[in-house]
């Protein structure tokens, strides 16, 4: 699939000429976060440069989230993808600098030619199916997957704006009364949920995947409807219209296209399954056989996921006759997704429940759409047995006060090092591990980020040596903040000033953290001028924080020995798993 070269627009009288080290030269095109130019980089290479729009600039809660997310994306692999290079949430006017495509928008191909061949849409199918897998992969949700979103350039398709759109869509005040954040056409149906805190998960990009590849193939939406309203109300009730549609492809579509989020494939199953699947479809081998570029990247994006090249597909092949609606119903047929968790049909009273749900959120949304679109915030306790377990390794959600969160089972936002001068380093192994073989304190690379005082953090902790302390630091910054201890015995609080470190409180643990044993969760609570500490949502105690020169930082993660290792023989090891971090809003 060739691209054409993406005419840029001249700048206009406002806009700028420079943003930071970047060379405006022309505009790409608008959307609901900003202007994207055409710019150049000190190099003189062409970048792509996206301003976030001025009523946003000023809002301090706009910029924290947009730095977050910013520093999420960077961590997604460039399989498919435009690579984030840069960004400075901090400018006057807040920029992101993405790797420009030479190419046009999957829309505008549409638009002037019509749906796409067989081939060239079998290779958006893979190559958009494979950017979701690298993305999700990351720990990231696209949140606005569209045909403008797919960019045909020479080689393989590329997807943008991943990800930042949860930025706009958590700030409170921003969205217009007439529009909600995302596209309504590709929006999945649990986006339109009556219920306060529905998590968001990575199924709605599979649903968009389905609605964007139906597009190419056939020039129109499978929900297509007259007004938003009118397309959310189609996507709530209706089977999806895939006249035009054939073969393979069309099942793999309408299996993304299900009601039930947890119906629909994974990225990489889709991926799997257009690749190399026993309902492979002729027209991808074909695809994947004329554009080594899209193969390169699929087989990648299927490594850095655990590609094992023995793996039976089979079990993930859509079985015939059940892909698809009945009709004569609201509610989509079961259709197993794989042999681990297969899924059951719903009863009576679930497709009763669930028709419930449906008619009350159609007439939600519509009155959402016409009088005011309506952004809630979750609520949740300060030691909440719920958001334990499994919660803290949930991928990012609609939670809007969340600020990242990490399962820290490879190198995302913190990295691996090892320090031959602190003899000491951190590495993974399904979890983040530091050593030490000294006494003393290390902290891993993490996030920069410098976070807001009030803010919750969650992060499963295990001690693996004697003599060892997980180190969590917060409010932390130029080598200065405060400092929790999670030790064999006792919790101690303080303040970390260098090379000093000063204890206020001391918790001894009637239950101590067992040395080799599972992990144990722990919570900080930091709001105002005090600090709750938790262990497996059980309050252990609260640290007045009185130390004025210590305001704002980030959070950090590392290790801190016993005095003089407490007596046992180093190496000193701890381990760090699941770190979620949100803000509080007092």
């Amino acid at each position: 699939m060739t691209g054409e070269r993406k005419a840029a627009a001249p700048l206009r009288a406002r806009d700028p000429r420079r943003l930071g080290d970047y060379e405006l030269i022309g505009r790409l095109g608008e959307g609901g976060m900003g202007t994207v130019y055409l710019a150049r980089n000190p190099s003189g290479v062409l970048v792509a440069v996206k301003m976030v729009r001025a009523d946003l600039a000023p809002d301090d809660e706009f910029r924290r989230r947009f730095r977050s997310e910013v520093n999420r994306v960077r961590q997604v692999p460039p399989f498919c993808t435009a690579e984030v290079l840069d960004a400075d949430p901090d400018h006057e006017q807040p920029y992101l600098v993405c790797e420009y495509v030479d190419g046009p928008s999957l829309a505008e191909v549409v638009t002037e030619r019509g749906p796409l061949t067989a081939a060239n849409l079998h290779s958006v199918a893979i190559g958009v199916a494979t950017a979701l897998t690298a993305i999700h992969g990351a720990g990231v949700i696209h949140r606005d997957l569209k045909p403008r979103n797919v960019l045909l350039a020479p080689g393989s398709p590329k997807v943008i704006d991943f990800g930042i759109a949860r930025a706009l869509e958590a700030t409170t005040g921003h969205t217009r009364t007439d529009q909600m954040v995302g596209t309504v056409a590709y929006m999945a149906p649990e986006r339109f949920g009556s219920e306060p805190g529905t998590t968001l998960t990575p199924a709605a990009d599979i649903f968009a995947w389905g609605g964007v590849v139906a597009y190419a193939g056939t020039g129109k939406t499978p929900f297509s409807a007259d007004s938003p309203p009118a397309t959310a109300a189609r996507i709530l009730t209706q089977p999806p219209d895939l006249s035009g549609l054939s073969g393979q492809l069309r099942d793999l579509v309408g299996h993304a296209l299900e009601k039930d989020p947890v119906n629909r494939p994974t990225a990489r199953e889709l991926l799997d399954l257009l690749v190399a699947g026993p309902l492979r479809p002729a027209a991808a081998a074909s695809a994947l056989a004329h554009q080594p570029g899209l193969r390169a990247a699929a087989r990648e994006a299927q490594a850095a996921t655990g590609y094992d090249s023995a793996r039976q597909l089979t079990a993930l092949a859509v079985p015939p006759g059940m892909v698809g609606y009945d009709e004569e119903s609201i509610v989509t047929q079961a259709v197993p997704t794989s042999p681990a968790a297969p899924a059951e049909a719903p009863g009576p009273a679930l497709s009763r429940r669930r028709r419930w749900l449906l008619a009350a959120a159609v007439g939600l949304l519509v009155a959402a759409v016409v009088g005011g679109a309506a952004m809630v915030r979750s609520s949740w306790g300060p030691y909440d047995a719920g958001n334990g377990g499994d919660a803290v390794a949930a991928p990012p959600s609609a939670d809007p006060d969340l600020l990242f969160s990490d399962p820290l089972d490879r190198a995302r936002l913190w990295q691996d090092k090892i320090d031959d001068q602190e003899h000491a380093g951190c590495t993974f192994d399904n979890a983040l591990v530091v050593r030490r073989d000294t006494p003393g304190s290390y902290r891993c690379r993490g996030p920069s980020d410098v976070e807001p005082d009030d803010l919750r953090t969650d992060v499963n902790v295990r001690l693996l040596s004697k003599g060892s302390c997980a180190g969590i630091w917060f409010r932390f910054r130029s080598n200065i903040g405060y400092q929790l201890r999670v030790c064999e015995n006792a919790m101690l609080v303080g303040t970390h000033k260098g090379a000093k470190a000063e204890v206020y409180k001391t918790f001894p643990l009637d239950t101590p953290v067992a040395v080799a044993g599972p992990a144990t969760k722990i919570t900080l609570k930091v709001a105002g001028d005090t600090v709750e500490i938790g262990r497996d949502d059980v309050l252990v105690g609260t640290v007045s924080l009185i130390d004025k020169e210590i305001t704002g930082g980030r959070i950090a993660l590392g290790i801190f020995t016993e005095p003089e290792g407490g007596g046992n023989a180093p190496p000193y090891t701890v381990a760090f798993d699941h770190v979620v971090v949100r803000s509080i809003t007092r």
